[in-house]
C-alpha cells in the first residue's frame, strides 16, 4: 500500500533536559521560549503509581521490564514510521516484526498523513510534543499513537494516552487551524492481539489534560519554589 502525504508545515523544535525535565525550545524565535514535555506531564501523573509497582516487583525486575519494553516500542515504531512513509522496510528482531506485521490491517487504514514523529507545540499551554501522526483514520482526521504491549489493557488503564493526544489536537489547531475530530491508540500486543481504541469526546480530555498540567505546575512549584 501507498500512502498520501499532505505534510503541514509548522516551527521547528528542539529538545532539551533541565532537572530531567524534558523541555521544547522553537528553533526560529528570537525570544528563547521554552516549552514542557506533554511527556513528563503525563509521567508526572501517573508517579506515584508508577512508584508502587516499581517496588512491589523490586527495582531490578522494574528495570528488566521497562527496558524491554522501551526496546520493543522503539524497534516497532521505527518500523511502522518506514512503512508509512513509503520506504523499505528495515530488518528487525523477531518481535518488534511480529508486533508491526499484526498492526498492518489497521495501519492501512491510516491515509492522507499530515506528519509523522512531529514536533508541536501550545504558547497558550505551555507544553510540546512529538505526536507519533497526524493523519486521516477511516477517512477522519484524526492524532494518532503507536503503543505496544504483552497483552490489551483496558480502556480506564490508558487516560493518559488519550490525554497526550487531546494535547496534540490542541497544539495543531493553535498552530494550523486544522481540528483533528477523534484521537487513536493502536495497540500491538505481544500475544498477538490488537486493539484500536477510538475516542471523538476531546473535550472530557480537555479538561483532564488541564488537571495534568495544573497539578505538576503547582508539583514543581513546591519542588522549586518557582515554575
Amino acid at each position: 500500500m501507498k500512502f498520501f502525504h499532505n505534510t503541514i508545515e509548522v516551527p521547528k523544535l528542539k529538545r532539551t533536559h533541565v532537572d530531567g525535565i524534558r523541555l521544547y525550545e522553537e528553533v526560529d524565535s528570537i525570544k528563547k521560549a521554552y516549552f514542557t514535555s506533554i511527556t513528563s506531564i503525563t509521567s508526572h501523573w501517573s508517579k506515584e503509581k508508577f512508584s508502587s509497582w516499581r517496588k512491589r516487583v523490586g527495582e531490578d525486575e522494574a528495570n528488566r521490564i521497562t527496558k524491554r519494553a522501551t526496546t520493543r516500542g522503539t524497534n516497532t515504531h521505527t518500523l511502522i514510521e518506514h512503512y508509512l512513509n513509503n520506504e523499505e522496510i528495515p530488518k528487525a528482531d523477531h518481535l518488534p516484526t511480529y508486533l508491526f506485521n499484526n498492526a498492518k490491517p489497521e495501519l492501512n487504514k491510516i491515509n492522507n498523513i499530515l506528519g509523522i514523529e512531529i514536533g508541536l507545540f501550545s504558547k497558550f499551554l505551555g507544553i510540546a510534543g512529538t505526536a507519533d501522526c497526524i493523519a486521516e483514520f477511516e477517512g477522519v482526521l484524526s492524532i494518532i499513537d503507536f503503543k505496544t504491549s504483552e497483552k490489551v489493557k483496558p480502556v480506564e488503564w490508558i487516560e493518559g494516552y488519550f490525554v497526550q493526544a487531546t494535547a496534540y489536537a490542541l497544539m495543531l489547531y493553535e498552530l494550523t487551524g486544522q481540528r483533528a475530530k477523534q484521537l487513536v491508540i493502536i495497540m500491538t500486543c505481544e500475544n498477538g492481539d490488537v486493539e484500536v481504541y477510538k475516542e471523538t469526546n476531546l473535550k472530557k480530555y480537555t479538561l483532564l489534560l488541564k488537571q495534568y498540567i495544573d497539578k505538576f505546575n503547582k508539583d514543581k512549584e513546591l519542588e522549586y519554589g518557582c515554575i
